[in-house]
């Protein structure tokens, strides 16, 4: 087992110094930014398209797949000062600073990175069956041959941009009732043809991700994220019902891998 994702996730926070770019092929307008570290993050902000459910399921989805050895950037809180966007003179981009300010996600720049071409780039049936299989349990829609989300960077694959998984949590309070449900978009997965090894990564994958493995990466979502005047629940027990619902999904894993498999089977 790879010995990286045996370890306790843990989180750093940095201070964002300077807004260098906006990033507008999302929606969402993430930008490129500077942080007091001296590296530069890809930022996503509370403030922009689906708020900040969208950076719970960033962070839950990442910190997932790092867990099962796949390679995704380093993932960071990254706080805004109020001050920060005062001197922004679109004022789009200034609107969206105001709202984002306090702690928002930022993912490291993977410096000359190279979007995956799966012309260009065949992988092996197993890492496609790890990616497949992780993208159908956090029912992830956004890896398409449209839209990759996945770069290749010093001869490594690396995965981006989860903020569009785990979209259930955005239909109401009924949602982790879905639990259990098939994730029919499946089909259109951009390495859906390479995932021979559904099975065999389903096993390995149940095992490794335990109970206290998904709760200590829920355990990371901040009450801020989780503070909303239109919910009920508690941050506690809003991350309760987070973790209940991937623990759930996880024991129906056979219910998504075999929607894969027989969209699979319908593709070749």
């Amino acid at each position: 087992m790879n010995l990286r994702a045996s370890r306790q996730p843990e989180l750093r926070t940095v201070d964002v110094t300077r807004y260098v770019i906006p990033l507008r092929e999302g929606g969402s307008l993430p930008a490129l930014v500077e942080a007091d570290d001296g590296f530069l993050y890809v930022l996503k902000f509370r403030g922009a398209g689906q708020g900040a459910k969208a950076l719970i399921a960033e962070l839950i989805a990442g910190e997932i797949a790092r867990a099962l050895g796949l390679k995704v950037p380093e993932i960071v809180f990254a706080r805004l000062d109020a001050a920060f966007g005062r001197s922004e003179p679109d004022e789009e981009i200034q609107d969206l600073l105001r709202a984002s300010e306090g702690l928002n996600l930022g993912l490291h720049y993977l410096s000359g990175a190279v979007t995956f071409d799966p012309v260009l780039t065949t992988l092996d049936s197993r890492l496609a069956s790890q990616i497949v299989w992780l993208d159908a349990y956090v029912m992830n829609v956004d890896r398409t041959v449209r839209n990759t989300n996945m770069l290749m960077w010093h001869k490594e694959l690396w995965l981006i941009d989860h903020g569009a998984a785990l979209y259930v949590h955005h239909t109401g309070p009924a949602w982790p009732e879905q639990s259990r449900r098939p994730f029919t978009q499946i089909k259109d997965h951009v390495l859906l043809p390479l995932a021979t090894k559904l099975d065999e990564v389903d096993a390995d994958f149940r095992e490794r991700l335990t109970s206290e493995r998904i709760a200590a990466i829920v355990s990371l979502v901040p009450d801020e994220w989780l503070t909303n005047p239109t919910i009920s629940e508690s941050p506690t027990e809003q991350r309760q019902i987070y973790t209940r619902f991937l623990e759930d999904r996880l024991a129906s894993s056979e219910i998504f891998v075999n929607e894969a498999k027989d969209a699979r089977k319908a593709l070749i």
